[in-house]
């Protein structure tokens, strides 16, 4: 079966994380994505992180522009910025992520680039979007995860906030945005008309944020911070140390999956014991639940725990590091680890990029190719736009 999107071509002026994010899920789809970098250092991304011998291709680049073609422009040269219109009047698509009113500066915004190019879908994204009073305030993945009150909702309820350890709000904008121009591309099929998409990274936060936001907007109620007890609140959704010192989080969060682990257990006297008899007292009781279960799972190793609770239907999962994750076979055999030969990187060349996360019964991901180096496909791209060749590639 041919990718998804093979033949769609995407006009990539985005940079570090959100936007760059978007159009990797595209290319893994089968678009052809044409990064446009400024000369000199190209994408700060390049540059992320303390090694230094992978300037110009840092690991987080990689994570995300994996098989990206590299085209230098200088959009304050007028030679250059007219090769960028060039490029766009050739797209189906333009990804951008600069600070709103950056692209109208060099005549690249949306309505001068849908009427030179009226399939085009078009889509900014940025901190706080084109409207409203923070239109023009800028923001990076923690300032947008303290201002939505994701950042309160972390951390033991003692504690401060506590930001999420990854980048998750540029992760999850630029998923939002992926999944909005999927959705613009569908449309064009039907109307054959392109769109105008103005991603928000505070707005996608606030939306992946619907399990903790709708609760207040019904009840007027703000979630409790709970640290690692899981959102139903019960104690027996929560983490816990094995013998040997790893920690293995619980999800039994409904009653017969209690019952189901007293027995495992052999506790039978929780089933008998009225301080633990439903959800509601269980809660009311935490601490003691949490003592009397903490003392038995301290009597086996974690992975022990893992396997026979997870097997017989309880919800488990020993703590792991990344590298731990990262050695299951699971990711293996369900293609989330796509390897990639990326020549001239320090330690080793035969590294990986990850998968869509989801898999298809039409076909696997498009096998990546190596990041560009900066400019890498400057001359083949600027000659295909000059009319010189018939193939950016």
């Amino acid at each position: 079966m041919k990718p998804v999107l093979e033949g769609i071509r995407v006009a990539d002026f985005s940079h570090v994380m959100a936007g760059p994010y978007a159009t990797h899920l595209l290319r893994l789809l089968g678009a052809e994505v044409i990064k446009v970098e400024p000369p000199v250092r190209g994408d700060a991304l390049r540059y992320y992180g303390t090694d230094r011998r992978y300037d110009g291709m840092a690991p987080a680049f990689i994570a995300v522009n994996a098989g990206k073609r590299s085209v230098v422009l200088d959009l304050k040269q007028p030679d250059d910025l007219a090769m960028a219109r060039e490029l766009i009047a050739r797209a189906d698509v333009l990804v951008e992520n600069f600070r709103p009113g950056v692209m109208a500066r060099f005549g690249l915004d949306a309505p001068a680039m849908r009427a030179l190019n009226p399939r085009l879908v078009y889509c900014s994204v940025s901190g706080y979007g084109q409207s409203g009073p923070r239109r023009d305030w800028p923001a990076i993945d923690n300032i947008v995860q303290a201002t939505s009150g994701m950042m309160s909702l972390g951390g033991d309820p003692d504690s401060p906030p506590m930001r999420v350890g990854f980048p998750v709000v540029d992760t999850l904008t630029g998923q939002t945005a992926a999944f909005a121009i999927l959705a613009a591309l569908l449309r064009r099929e039907r109307s054959g008309e392109g769109d105008f998409l103005d991603v928000a990274m505070f707005d996608a936060t606030i939306a992946f944020m619907a399990s903790a936001v709708v609760p207040w907007l019904v009840s007027g109620r703000a979630l409790e911070r709970t640290g690692n007890t899981g959102y139903s609140g019960q104690p027996t959704s929560a983490l816990f140390e094995a013998r040997d010192g790893h920690r293995v989080s619980l999800g039994v969060v409904q009653q017969h999956q209690f019952e189901l682990l007293a027995r495992l257990l052999e506790q039978p006297q929780w089933l008998q014991d009225p301080r633990f008899a439903d959800p509601e007292t269980r809660r009311a009781n935490a601490t003691a639940m949490q003592t009397e279960l903490s003392a038995v799972l301290r009597t086996r190793d974690g992975a022990d725990w893992e396997h026979l609770l997870s097997s017989a239907g309880i919800p488990c999962g020993m703590v792991r590091d990344i590298g731990e994750a990262m050695s299951l076979p699971q990711l293996e055999q369900r293609g989330l680890r796509l390897p990639v030969h990326i020549p001239g990187l320090p330690q080793r060349e035969d590294v990986a990029v990850l998968g869509p996360g989801f898999v298809s019964g039409t076909g696997a991901a498009v096998p990546p190719e190596p990041p560009p180096r900066l400019g890498e496909h400057s001359a083949q791209i600027r000659a295909w736009l000059k009319g010189e060749r018939g193939d950016p590639r």
